[in-house]
């Protein structure tokens, strides 16, 4: 886990928070979470972590194609979880000078 990794869980745990039940029903805000629970602690190649990412981004643009979201607020939900998962620089080793 890094700190860019963290930071971008608690981003998404904030706005789950913010959105409480008005916005997200229990089982989205259950989906949403576990997937940047997933995400948080996955390696690059972990196959469960694009399961995550993709539950996540279906989520968002069922939730803008139903009209309950902005388009711009659940992307900015879909790119926190995203950036709660390895990228491809976390798994680069550090060469030694």
């Amino acid at each position: 886990m890094t700190p860019d990794r963290s930071s971008a869980y608690g981003r998404v745990i904030r706005a789950l928070e913010e959105a409480g039940t008005v916005k997200l029903f229990h089982l989205e805000r259950v989906q949403l979470r576990t997937a940047a629970d997933t995400l948080l602690f996955a390696a690059v190649d972990d196959p469960a972590a694009l399961d995550a990412l993709a539950d996540a981004e279906h989520l968002a643009r069922n939730l803008v194609q139903t009209g309950r979201w902005l388009p711009e607020r659940a992307a900015a939900l879909a790119d926190d979880v995203a950036a709660c998962g390895p990228s491809m620089a976390d798994d680069v080793p550090v060469l030694a000078a």
